[in-house]
């Protein structure tokens, strides 16, 4: 079975609140997380040291046993990287 393309392989938070983000497909993306930081269940990232904590597991991008971001969305919210 093959890979979906959305599964995340590795991510690199930025202070700008960023994350660059490896798919499975080899796609290069930028997500920006700006638009998140309102919503409740966000709340932590908007501390930038939890922030800079992401990475790549289970096929997505977490900081703790409660905050991750679905794959597909940040597949299809991202842009590509330059």
């Amino acid at each position: 079975m093959k890979t979906p393309n959305w599964v995340v392989k590795d991510v690199k938070p930025n202070s700008d609140y960023t994350l660059h983000i490896t798919f499975a497909d080899g796609a290069k993306k930028i997500f920006d997380v700006h638009p998140l930081l309102k919503k409740p269940i966000y709340q932590k990232l908007n501390n930038l040291a939890f922030f800079l904590s992401a990475r790549a597991e289970y096929g997505t991008v977490i900081w703790d046993d409660e905050t991750d971001i679905a794959p597909e969305y940040l597949y299809e919210s991202s842009y590509t990287a330059e």
